[in-house]
Protein backbone atom coordinates (compact mmCIF):
# COMPACT_ATOMS: atom_id res chain seq x y z
CA UNK A 1 0.00 0.00 0.00
CA UNK A 2 3.16 2.26 0.34
CA UNK A 3 3.40 2.54 -3.05
CA UNK A 4 0.28 3.15 -4.12
CA UNK A 5 0.46 6.10 -1.56
CA UNK A 6 3.49 7.00 -2.98
CA UNK A 7 2.39 7.18 -6.41
CA UNK A 8 -1.16 8.86 -6.00
CA UNK A 9 1.01 11.43 -3.81
CA UNK A 10 2.84 12.27 -6.98
CA UNK A 11 0.47 12.71 -9.05
CA UNK A 12 -2.13 15.71 -8.09
CA UNK A 13 -5.85 14.86 -9.14
CA UNK A 14 -5.58 17.14 -11.47
CA UNK A 15 -2.53 15.16 -13.28
CA UNK A 16 -4.75 12.10 -12.51
CA UNK A 17 -7.31 13.30 -14.85
CA UNK A 18 -5.37 14.29 -17.25
CA UNK A 19 -3.72 10.83 -17.72
CA UNK A 20 -6.92 9.40 -17.54
CA UNK A 21 -8.03 11.32 -20.84
CA UNK A 22 -4.29 10.22 -22.16
CA UNK A 23 -5.62 6.48 -21.65
CA UNK A 24 -8.69 6.99 -23.07
CA UNK A 25 -7.90 9.40 -26.15
CA UNK A 26 -5.24 6.64 -26.67
CA UNK A 27 -1.55 6.69 -28.94
CA UNK A 28 -1.48 8.01 -32.41
CA UNK A 29 0.33 5.08 -33.86
CA UNK A 30 1.66 7.63 -36.91
CA UNK A 31 2.61 9.57 -34.17
CA UNK A 32 3.88 7.32 -30.94
CA UNK A 33 4.79 4.65 -33.43
CA UNK A 34 2.90 2.01 -31.13
CA UNK A 35 -0.90 1.62 -31.38
CA UNK A 36 -1.70 0.48 -27.63
CA UNK A 37 -0.36 1.86 -24.18
CA UNK A 38 1.91 0.19 -21.96
CA UNK A 39 2.43 0.81 -18.20
CA UNK A 40 5.63 1.72 -19.08
CA UNK A 41 4.81 3.94 -22.16
CA UNK A 42 2.34 5.32 -19.57
CA UNK A 43 5.30 5.88 -16.71
CA UNK A 44 7.67 7.79 -19.69
CA UNK A 45 4.50 9.97 -20.38
CA UNK A 46 4.18 11.10 -16.69
CA UNK A 47 7.82 12.23 -16.43
CA UNK A 48 7.71 13.69 -19.43
CA UNK A 49 4.49 15.69 -19.10
CA UNK A 50 4.18 15.64 -15.32
CA UNK A 51 8.33 15.58 -13.97
CA UNK A 52 7.36 12.64 -11.87
CA UNK A 53 8.93 9.12 -12.06
CA UNK A 54 7.18 6.14 -11.07
CA UNK A 55 8.16 2.63 -11.36
CA UNK A 56 5.48 0.59 -14.01
CA UNK A 57 3.57 -1.06 -11.19
CA UNK A 58 2.25 1.61 -9.24
CA UNK A 59 1.09 2.80 -12.46
CA UNK A 60 -0.75 -0.17 -12.59
CA UNK A 61 -1.93 0.76 -9.21
CA UNK A 62 -3.07 3.93 -10.15
CA UNK A 63 -4.83 3.04 -13.61
CA UNK A 64 -6.81 0.16 -11.40
CA UNK A 65 -7.42 2.79 -8.96
CA UNK A 66 -8.74 5.02 -11.86
CA UNK A 67 -11.52 1.94 -12.85
CA UNK A 68 -9.13 1.44 -15.71
CA UNK A 69 -8.51 -2.63 -16.95
CA UNK A 70 -6.04 -3.98 -18.71
CA UNK A 71 -7.69 -4.27 -22.24
CA UNK A 72 -6.23 -5.90 -25.53
CA UNK A 73 -7.58 -5.53 -29.14
CA UNK A 74 -8.29 -8.36 -30.99
CA UNK A 75 -5.37 -8.34 -33.71
CA UNK A 76 -6.48 -7.65 -36.84
CA UNK A 77 -4.62 -8.69 -39.95
CA UNK A 78 -2.33 -5.76 -41.82
CA UNK A 79 -3.73 -6.86 -45.82
CA UNK A 80 -7.34 -7.59 -44.94
CA UNK A 81 -9.87 -6.84 -47.67
CA UNK A 82 -12.93 -5.48 -46.26
CA UNK A 83 -14.68 -5.74 -49.68
CA UNK A 84 -13.55 -9.75 -49.68
CA UNK A 85 -14.94 -10.09 -46.06
CA UNK A 86 -18.17 -8.49 -47.43
CA UNK A 87 -18.53 -10.76 -50.20
CA UNK A 88 -17.64 -13.92 -47.95
CA UNK A 89 -20.63 -12.78 -44.89
CA UNK A 90 -23.04 -12.68 -48.18
CA UNK A 91 -22.21 -16.01 -49.73
CA UNK A 92 -22.31 -17.71 -46.72
CA UNK A 93 -25.51 -16.68 -45.78
CA UNK A 94 -26.73 -17.29 -48.99
CA UNK A 95 -25.22 -20.50 -48.89
CA UNK A 96 -27.28 -21.32 -45.84
CA UNK A 97 -30.27 -21.06 -47.55
CA UNK A 98 -29.78 -23.73 -49.90
CA UNK A 99 -28.15 -25.97 -46.95
CA UNK A 100 -29.90 -29.50 -46.05
CA UNK A 101 -28.26 -29.53 -43.05
CA UNK A 102 -29.68 -26.51 -41.57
Amino acid sequence: AGDLMGALKRLTPDEQVELLAIVMAGPDPDIDGFSAFTRDDLVAICETKFGKRMHATSMGRLLRKLDLSRQKARPSHPQKDPAAQAAFKKMRSSAGKNCSYT
